[in-house]
């Protein structure tokens, strides 16, 4: 009953969402399909001195191996990484304990301020060093449809992780699956 408000959204709109990302799959007929991570999150990547390793290229468990297997697009990485920020803002803002009493708003607005910068940086390198790799250059109209329906595929995802393995964190990919819903209707309603 208490996610029924995020919930209750997405099942009025659900055929709308379904055309949706329909048309964003469509954009991706013929682009480039590459080996990829999979998994690709905050959590696999290992930072020691000034170098960063990326690790666990088994891609998402939940996936059959075949699946795991098959070339993809590099997106889909891009969009699990930005989903993993979105659940650092998230949680980051769940451990209110860990700061002494104080102006909680403030500190909220600096979380979001971080998450809305950090994916900004890390989307502006991304496309400043796939624009001259050849193969990997995408235009834009065809990068952000294959993004974005990668973040919905994503978010969908950990609707199910969360709700079979951490019920409680149902909210934060429900949010994030909202946002990104309500982001594609309104280009189309």
């Amino acid at each position: 009953p208490d996610l029924r408000g995020l919930v209750q959204p997405l099942i009025d709109r659900r055929e709308g969402l379904l055309r949706a990302a329909a048309r964003l799959a469509e954009a991706g007929d013929g682009t480039l399909m590459t080996r990829h991570h999979g998994d690709f999150h905050l959590g696999q990547i290992l930072v020691s001195e000034s170098d960063a390793y990326i690790i666990d290229f088994e891609g998402e468990p939940a996936r059959d191996l075949a699946e795991r297997r098959a070339k993809s697009s590099p997106l889909r990485d891009v969009a699990g990484f930005l989903r993993s920020l979105s659940y650092l803002v998230a949680t980051a803002d769940l451990d209110q304990d860990a700061v002494v009493d104080g102006d909680q708003s403030r500190r909220h607005s600096i979380i979001a301020d971080f998450g809305e910068k950090a994916e900004e940086a890390f989307l502006q390198r991304y496309r400043e060093a796939t624009g001259d790799a050849g193969s990997l250059a995408t235009p834009d109209k065809t990068y952000h449809a294959i993004l974005d329906l990668f973040l919905l595929e994503k978010a969908a995802y950990e609707i199910g992780y969360e709700a079979r393995n951490r019920p409680k964190w149902l909210p934060i990919p429900l949010g994030g699956f909202s946002t990104i819903a309500n982001r594609l209707m309104e280009n189309v309603e």
